[in-house]
């Protein structure tokens, strides 16, 4: 999994007394096949207990199969349409589109498939981590086949 996270300029944070701000959604990244969106964290806000972010998966695009350890994952799909393969072996299917909200469980093997060649897939990704790259595993589709 490529990860150029180090490569990535900070946007400025403005503290207003207790509300804090990144304009326009700060500078981007990409992990995993997926282009993500600064968004707020431990490591720019300090947040202790959450992190959120934009994604985006490109046309054709697949976000490949990994697991997160420990953290539970809410995502809201603004556009376009993704198949999850999920579970033991990947063997489960499940598709989502925009106005989608989906919960994963910490744990669960995953993979995610933009279903369209012409049109991103663009979703809010909000974690119960305060850490938004750690406790992220690679996950081998034959592990539990």
């Amino acid at each position: 999994m490529k990860d150029d996270k180090d490569k990535v300029e900070i946007n400025a944070v403005e503290d207003h007394d207790g509300i804090l701000t990144i304009r326009g959604g700060g500078a981007k990244r990409n992990w995993n096949g997926i282009h993500y969106k600064q968004g707020m964290s431990a490591k720019n806000v300090g947040t202790t207990k959450l992190s959120a972010n934009i994604a985006t998966i490109p046309p054709g695009g697949v976000a490949f199969a990994h697991i997160h350890v420990d953290f539970e994952l809410i995502l809201y799909i603004i556009s376009g349409k993704v198949r999850h393969e999920f579970g033991p072996g990947l063997k489960n299917v499940l598709e989502n589109e925009g106005g989608d909200f989906i919960y994963i469980k910490p744990g669960v093997p995953h993979e995610v498939f933009n279903m369209s060649d012409t049109e991103p897939v663009v979703a809010f990704v909000a974690r119960s981590s305060a850490e938004e790259w750690d406790n992220i595993v690679p996950y081998d589709r034959n592990h539990d086949s």
